[in-house]
C-alpha cells in the first residue's frame, strides 16, 4: 500500500500523522528553549486516556528539574546517554507504581473487590510494569503532540535510579525521557522499518 493510500484511509489528518509518526524522530540533542509546566500538564492530559487493564494507570512521572537531581541522574545514565541527559531542557523518569491497586476503589469503582485481586506482590509488580509500559508509548506520542521531541532511553542503572529517587520501593523506573525542542544535528539517519508483510499475518 502506498503512502498516498495510507493517508486517505486513515481518519487522522495527514499533518497529524506526520507529526506523531512519519516525521517524528528520537532526538539526541536539544535547544535551550525551556519546557514549561503548562506543556507538561497538556501532555499528561492527553496521555491519561491511554488504555490500561482494569484502568490501573500505574505510570508515574518524575520531572527532574533541579541541578542536584539532574547531576545525580546523569551519573546513573550509561556513558553514551550522559551528555544528552545533562543538556536536555527537561528530563522525565517514567516509573511503574507497584502499589497502583490502592487507587482501584476510585478508578475502577464498579468492581468493589478489585483491589483484593492484587495481594501477590511479584505478580502485581509485573502487572504494573506491563501496563505502565503501555502508557510510556502514549507518553512519547503526547510529547510529540505538544510539538516537542522525545529522547527515550533505557540505558541507565535502574536500581541506582530507584535508590536515588524512589527510596520507598513502590515505584520502579522504566524509561528516562529527554524532552525539548530539537537542537543542532539532533537526528541519526533513520533506520529501515519492517514491511507490513513481514509483521502481519492472518489465520
Amino acid at each position: 500500500m502506498s503512502t498516498e493510500q495510507d493517508t486517505r484511509t486513515l481518519t487522522l489528518a495527514e499533518e497529524a500523522q506526520d507529526l506523531l509518526f512519519r516525521q517524528a524522530r528520537t532526538a539526541n540533542s536539544f535547544s535551550t528553549d525551556p519546557v514549561t509546566e503548562e506543556q507538561v500538564q497538556a501532555i499528561y492530559d492527553l496521555v491519561k486516556w491511554a488504555p490500561t487493564s482494569m484502568n490501573t494507570q500505574p505510570l508515574r512521572v518524575l520531572l527532574v528539574r533541579s541541578a542536584q537531581a539532574r547531576a545525580t541522574l546523569t551519573q546513573l545514565m550509561s556513558e553514551g546517554n550522559r551528555a544528552k541527559t545533562g543538556s536536555a531542557p527537561l528530563v522525565a523518569v517514567l516509573a511503574a507504581d507497584t502499589d497502583f491497586h490502592e487507587n482501584l476503589p476510585t478508578q475502577f469503582p464498579h468492581y468493589p473487590g478489585a483491589k483484593d485481586n492484587f495481594t501477590d506482590e511479584p505478580a502485581r509488580a509485573e502487572f504494573a510494569r506491563f501496563n505502565a509500559l503501555l502508557q510510556v508509548g502514549y507518553f512519547i506520542l503526547g510529547v510529540r503532540a505538544a510539538g516537542l521531541a522525545a529522547g527515550p532511553m533505557t540505558g541507565f542503572d535502574a536500581q541506582g535510579v530507584d535508590r536515588a529517587f524512589f527510596p520507598d520501593g513502590r515505584r520502579k523506573s522504566l524509561v528516562v525521557v529527554n524532552i525539548g525542542n530539537p537542537g543542532e544535528s539532533p537526528w541519526f539517519d533513520r533506520n529501515p522499518r519492517l514491511d507490513y508483510t513481514e509483521v502481519v499475518e492472518s489465520v
